[in-house]
């Protein structure tokens, strides 16, 4: 766990709001939140000791891309940092949800199913 990252309960994320992953390379706009770890045992162990988050933080539910694809990912809050560029994310799933990107944040105009 990252013991240099303070924790926090609180989201500090909305939906809608287009974040960065801390450490690995890639970006996306938050299309749900998790109050806290909502994921598999098995998913979170898979994850190095060293680098494995706290469950007791919120967790957000993200379509991601890298400049190799587009996915869905799960990061928690402690592994994600506002994206200021003002660029948009180009995941195909953005259009179902969202509308304009505005100042880092895309206007949502439909609820989230996952």
């Amino acid at each position: 766990m990252h013991k240099d990252l303070p924790i926090t309960k609180r989201p500090l994320f909305t939906i809608g709001q287009v974040v960065r992953h801390r450490y690995f390379p890639f970006r996306g706009v938050i299309f749900d939140v998790d109050a806290e770890f909502a994921n598999s045992e098995e998913w979170w162990e898979s994850i190095p000791a060293e680098i494995r988050p706290a469950k007791e933080q919120p967790y957000y539910h993200l379509f991601a891309e890298n400049e190799d694809s587009s996915y869905e990912a799960y990061v928690s809050q402690q592994n994600l940092v506002p994206d200021d560029s003002d660029e948009p994310v180009n995941h195909p799933d953005v259009p179902e949800l969202f509308g304009s990107l505005e100042r880092g944040h895309y206007q949502l105009t439909a609820f989230p199913r996952h």
